[in-house]
């Protein structure tokens, strides 16, 4: 079919709208070009062949039409004018069609439209179809896929559900201009036969070549690949990844995917590397009736780092990486994970992740309406260099039960808890747990219209330890040998929400305070495992117990204050919240300075979120010092543009003056710059930077200006090319810090991929 640009009319044959699949049968170029031609159909409505009437049986056919003749002594019915016919759920539309009797073979011609029962639809000037109108033949064929794609052949069939084209020609790109003119596809597949089969959602080829740009690059004997549907995955070549570092050298992974079985598969990638010895990659996956699970693992014999810092002899190394998650009944769960290492730099060294520390779990949980069991068990691996793994918990087992008692004492809701947790260390202090506790709470809401919520809380502890002096921060050790302790709280949480119009929108204003009494609770003598990291902020400034566990209880008494704002205008939404609390009792002395809660009056928190439509996102959490108002904690989260061209910006300042002799969470400044700017329709250009803002800290104060700190930690920038059937990015990163024989360098990383090959 030649169309003349740029009033081109397409004939009536190639037609498809919302349609699932697509048959078009129509005057097409000569048969030496065909092969080599996959058109658009045009997007004028498609002919209707879903008003004919319907038959009474299968073996009965029945049709309309302007006029009807019947040839008695050749059994011939020749039926012209707006010709509808249907059968066995296959319906057809003609100008004229043609029905002998004899042969069982009906010939349509003019305007030809075919449907079968699963909506796929061909079109044609003339063809040669069966009478249940189920398999026929055509010469220059178009196949529209659901997905977009496109196969064009100078023969073809239909037979038994599946098509068959000779000398044809497959591609998922567009092939026309915008203003509808034929364009090269940027890539194609041609070949001798294509067979597809909807059934299977696979495309097969013999003698195939992939051309890109035109030009022929790759010769396949045989080669197949999904519709694009979602289905239809079997084995073969997934595409390659090639990459170049200053520490492994170039990096090509050939990919090779194996069906073993509709719910189970493997892939084998093996990595070739120029400066370091090869690494195999492999991944199996699996599906059941009640769960899942996959493993997923790298192995390579090359050189490691000695004492985390400089190379050694050649050994081992490799990583494993499984989870799964099975539902056991309608109330059980079993779930958990698998992260080991065979050193701390080997994940750097080969790209594969950043993380620091690495967790194996497994867990059975049981939930119904009103208890919830979980039984668990957790391993720690570090991977911070300098770290001792010997002194990482494993924590078996963990075992946290809660049963909710509805409408109970007084109208309110009632919730029993039970846990125990041991927590043992190959060189390190070892500690067990167990406590016993309920909860208490009554939700009202007045005629006021203030929403008022009364809490109880009581809890008894059981705690034993040894080898409590092992543990370097000594407010962490606790008493050694057995301890006790027991906890009680009652609360009175009142907001009061106004709700008023304001400048075409809607705004809300609601005070809330909270009061929270309690006795002194012993603290020193307890072991502190999982309640180190505090840090007062927003989430948590209304809490019962501002700890983020259960080793360290607030107790005294104090009063909490803050604002909740709200506005919410056409396209324009504010939220903000702050807040601070003030103890009656004293100082809390459990609390180490720089937490914003050492004091009588804590440090003043809050959040700001600010959203136009989708394009400006800005999110500001911050914590200013009780004395003068400085920022001990300032993070801002910012997005500007659309999902084609935006910027990111994150920044982070912690400054909060913890000694480092307290805990892991030094303070630290940085800010993070990311952005896409996309050019040319298909064009984008994208980069990100971090950098390390923090400046030298005074040792013996914990004071510092963080003005002049600025060392970049990690840069990246590339540039990518995406349409409807091709991605493509060239990307340049370049790592400022070392770790151990991941040293700092460069990586440059190339990706390629054809929709719908791969698999």
């Amino acid at each position: 079919m030649k169309l003349d640009c740029p009033n081109a009319r397409p004939a009536a044959g190639l037609v498809a709208t919302a349609l699932p699949l697509v048959l078009a049968l129509a005057p097409a170029p000569a048969a030496s070009q065909a092969a080599a031609d996959v058109a658009r159909p045009a997007s004028i409505p498609a002919l209707s062949v879903s008003d004919a009437p319907r038959p009474l049986a299968d073996n009965e056919v029945a049709f309309t039409a302007d006029a009807i003749e019947y040839d008695y002594q050749a059994k011939l019915v020749t039926a012209t004018g707006d010709v509808r016919m249907i059968r066995q759920g296959n319906r057809l539309r003609a100008d004229r069609v043609v029905w002998d009797r004899q042969s069982g073979r009906a010939h349509a011609s003019g305007r030809v439209a075919i449907e079968n029962p699963q909506g796929d639809i061909s079109y044609a000037d003339e063809a040669e179809l069966t009478d249940d109108l189920k398999d026929g033949v055509a010469q220059n064929m178009l196949l529209v896929l659901e997905n977009g794609g496109r196969m064009a052949a100078t023969k073809g069939r239909r037979e038994a559900g599946v098509y068959t084209l000779e000398r044809a020609a497959y591609s998922p790109c567009d092939v026309t201009t915008e203003g509808g003119c034929p364009k090269q596809p940027l890539w194609e597949i041609t070949a001798e036969r294509v067979v597809y089969d909807p059934a299977r959602h696979r495309v097969s080829y013999r003698d195939a070549r992939l051309r890109f740009l035109g030009v022929p690059f790759v010769w396949l004997p045989a080669f197949s690949h999904p519709d694009g549907t979602g289905d239809g995955g079997s084995s073969g070549l997934l595409v390659p990844d090639l990459s170049y570092n200053s520490r492994n050298g170039l990096e090509v992974a050939t990919p090779y995917y194996w069906r073993l079985a509709p719910n189970r598969d493997a892939t084998i990638t093996p990595h070739l590397f120029s400066a370091v010895a090869p690494m195999l990659e492999g991944q199996y996956r699996q599906l059941s009736g009640t769960g899942a699970f996959q493993v997923h693992g790298y192995a390579t014999y090359s050189t490691r780092a000695v004492n985390d810092q400089a190379n050694g002899s050649r050994a081992f190394r490799g990583y494993l990486d499984a989870s799964g998650r099975y539902q056991l009944g309608p109330d059980w769960t079993l779930s958990g994970s698998v992260r080991e290492v065979t050193d701390k730099t080997f994940l750097r060294r080969y790209d594969i992740s950043d993380d620091d520390r690495l967790r194996t779990v497994l867990k059975a949980e049981r939930i119904d309406d009103d208890s919830y069991l979980s039984i668990a068990g957790w391993r720690f691996r570090t991977l911070v260099l300098g770290q001792d793994q010997k002194r990482q918990p494993i924590a078996l087992p963990l075992i946290d039960y809660r049963r909710r008692i509805g409408e109970s004492l007084l109208g309110g809701t009632f919730t029993l808890q039970a846990n125990t947790l041991a927590i043992t260390r190959d060189d390190g202090q070892d500690t067990q747990r167990a406590f016993a506790g309920g909860q208490w709470q009554k939700w009202l809401l007045t005629g006021g219209g203030q929403i008022v919520t009364f809490t109880g809380y009581a809890r008894g502890d059981l705690y034993h330890s040894v080898h409590n002096d092992e543990t370097t921060t000594v407010i962490y050790r606790g008493d050694r040998g057995w301890a006790t302790r027991g906890i009680a709280a009652v609360a009175a949480d009142v907001r009061w929400p106004f709700v008023g119009e304001f400048l075409g929108g809607t705004q809300r204003v609601t005070p809330r305070v909270q009061l929270v009494a309690g006795p002194k609770t012993r603290n020193f003598a307890i072991p502190n495992e999982d309640a180190r990291a505090i840090d007062l902020e927003d989430s948590n400034l209304f809490a019962l117990n501002r700890f983020n566990g259960y080793d360290r209880w607030e107790g005294d008494t104090r009063a909490t204050y803050g604002l909740e704002y709200a506005l919410d205008l056409p396209r324009f939404e504010w939220r903000s919240v702050i807040g601070q609390s003030y103890r009656v009792a004293g100082p809390g002395a459990i609390f180490p300075d720089g937490t914003g809660l050492n004091a009588n009056w804590s440090d003043v928190v809050g959040r700001t979120t600010l959203r136009y439509g989708s394009f400006v996102s800005i999110i500001h959490r911050y914590r200013l010092d009780k004395g003068d108002l400085a920022f001990r904690r300032n993070e801002i989260d910012a997005t500007l543009g659309t999902a084609k061209t935006y910027l990111l910006i994150g920044y982070l300042d912690l400054n909060r003056h913890i000694s480092p002799t307290i805990e892991d969470l030094r303070d630290h400044e940085e800010v993070r710059v990311g952005a896409r700017v996309s050019f040319l329709r298909h064009w984008s250009f994208f980069g990100s930077s971090t950098f390390d803002l923090t400046n030298a800290r005074d040792e013996q104060n914990f004071l510092s200006s963080t003005a002049n700190g600025f060392d970049p930690v990690q840069s990246r920038a590339g540039v990518a090319y995406e349409d409807d059937c091709f991605r493509a990015s060239v990307q340049y990163r370049r790592d400022f810090a070392a770790f151990g024989d991941a040293r700092r360098g460069n990586t440059v990383q190339f990706q390629l991929a054809f929709k719908n090959l791969g698999r």
